[in-house]
């Protein structure tokens, strides 16, 4: 059995990269050339850690810790074109006494001077607090949790996942209220930004802006400066320092609805790549992702697995990178022929087989895909016919078969899929034949809500709810309130717990459990708990 998955994943080359500073291992991409000058006690206008900290994909021995030194975030950062080393520490306590591993990795102006620091050595299953220092500056503690061992016998996890985060559409209250809640990590599952312009008065809420906010980001400047703008919301500060995050992206964090190579105004291929790689280079520079997922050229390796002792497996998937364009076409349309292709695919050939093989050795109770996109079946035709909405897994029924299927044939234990992008609620039983109400069921989806985004507007809630007695394999539904999903996980059921914030007109918004829905061990379906 794999102690490391994610070690199969790194190349020979990016192996021989890496190199040991202090206690921790540090890309050396990520030190990069000794081209620029080094300035060992840097100074400062204003804080460096503007952007706050961030941990994520925590193994049973490591984590990855982030940072990025932006005194001046809203203006390209603020930092000189020279390299800068930063200090960081890992402790047993939350005063940063008991401190197990430190080490010095250097921030580097081709990387936006943003740090990832893959800490290696930790025990499993265990919390650990950090912090970062440059010159006289020290960052927030941050707190982190290591993974349980591979195939350790544990008894319960707890996690949440979000999606869909605006800024210019709300306040982050959901966040507020997920750093107030008991878990071990949290899942991402994209749009972690939006590319559209926005308002010089900041949208709802209503903050004058520079005006290079105001245009569409295409440049690896302007997609630096959105996430700038994203991380410096405290509320996203603090969740990011409390918990290990597991990131992953849809079609925002590049452009709306893009396929591959495609965009979604169909601009030349040249062109688009060069706005794709600049993206995937920013957002790399602000999630805490370990180095093999450092872009190369317009290409980055994103899909991973991560596992939690015996309990729970989690294949994180890209659905965006690898997929072929809409065969129907993007938007609403009945199913052409094309989408009946089998050539045709979501995944890609290289991360579908990686997906599948995956499943099949898993050995947890529990086999989570963490997704982008609804992938149950959504007839948008009131009455006879049918309308599908091309961008989701409907545009492509025959790559939702192959790994349906291949759930039901090689019995996988206990599927569910967790699923972010449609601004709404969904709790959906996945069949192979939706068309079949008496159909077996094959796995269980849950669809989280936006954090913010569509704000407190009831837009999808008279739009898809007339819909819904079409599909009856949707057994829960709400389009139009934010928040965010809450699981606790044992061997003998799956709880989420719907967590919905009464508005993101505020930051200080309350929160409250909407619905709650149980999948039992053995038994794919939900039922309300």
């Amino acid at each position: 059995m794999e102690r490391f998955h994610f070690e199969r994943l790194l190349s020979t080359k990016a192996q021989r990269r890496r190199f040991l500073i202090g206690a921790g291992t540090v890309a050396a991409s990520a030190i990069a050339s000794w081209t620029h000058k080094v300035v060992a006690q840097p100074r400062f206008s204003a804080d460096p850690f503007n952007l706050g900290v961030a941990s994520g994909d925590p193994l049973p021995n490591s984590v990855v810790l982030w940072t990025r030194l932006a005194p001046d975030p809203l203006n390209g950062g603020g930092m000189p074109h020279v390299q800068v080393p930063v200090r960081w520490q890992v402790a047993l306590d939350e005063n940063m006494r008991k401190v197990v591993q430190r080490g010095v990795a250097m921030a580097t102006p081709e990387f936006a001077h943003s740090v990832h620091v893959d800490v290696r050595g930790l025990q499993p299953e265990r919390w650990y607090w950090y912090q970062f220092k440059v010159g006289n500056e020290v960052s927030p503690i941050g707190r982190t949790r290591t993974a349980p061992a591979i195939g350790a016998p544990i008894n319960q996890l707890n996690f949440a996942f979000v999606t869909c985060q605006k800024w210019e559409d709300g306040y982050y209250s959901a966040y507020r209220r997920l750093a107030e809640e008991d878990l071990d990590l949290v899942f991402h599952l994209g749009d972690y930004i939006y590319e559209y312009g926005i308002p010089s008065t900041g949208g709802a809420r209503k903050v004058s802006l520079p005006e290079q906010f105001s245009q569409e980001t295409q440049t690896l400047e302007q997609y630096r400066l959105r996430y700038a703008l994203y991380k410096t919301d405290p509320d996203l500060q603090k969740a990011h320092a409390l918990f290990p995050f597991v990131v992953t992206w849809d079609d925002h964090e590049v452009d709306n609805d893009y396929t591959n190579e495609i965009s979604e105004k169909n601009d030349p291929v040249e062109l688009f790549l060069n706005r794709r790689a600049a993206a995937y280079q920013a957002y790399y520079e602000h999630m805490p992702l370990r180095q093999f997922s450092q872009p190369q050229g317009t290409d980055m390796l994103l899909y991973r697995r991560l596992t939690f002792g015996n309990l729970a497996e989690f294949s994180v998937l890209d659905t965006r990178q690898y997929r072929s364009d809409h065969p129907c076409g993007d938007g609403e349309t009945p199913r052409c022929s094309a989408a009946l292709d089998p050539s045709k695919t979501m995944l890609g050939k290289k991360q579908e087989r990686w997906l599948l093989d995956s499943l099949d050795r898993s050995q947890a109770r529990w086999n989570v895909l963490a997704q982008q996109i609804l992938m149950a079946e959504l007839d948008h035709k009131i009455g006879s016919g049918e309308v599908f909405w091309n961008d989701s897994w409907d545009g492509y029924p025959l790559a939702r078969d192959r790994v349906l299927s291949h759930i039901t044939t090689r019995q996988i234990t206990n599927p569910v899929v967790i699923t972010g992008d449609w601004h709404s609620t969904f709790v959906n039983d996945l069949k192979l034949n939706f068309k079949d109400p008496n159909s077996p069921t094959v796995a269980t989806e849950f669809v989280t809500p936006s954090l913010t985004s569509n704000g407190d507007a009831n837009v999808y809630g008279p739009y898809y709810g007339p819909m819904i007695p079409e599909n009856p394999h949707i057994k829960f539904f709400d389009g139009d309130r934010r928040g965010y999903f809450r699981v606790n996980l044992n061997h003998q059921r799956w709880q989420t717990d719907l967590r919905i914030v009464t508005t993101v007109s505020r930051p200080d918004a309350s929160v409250y459990t909407l619905a709650s829905f149980v999948v039992e061990d053995g038994r794919p379906g939900v039922q309300s708990s």
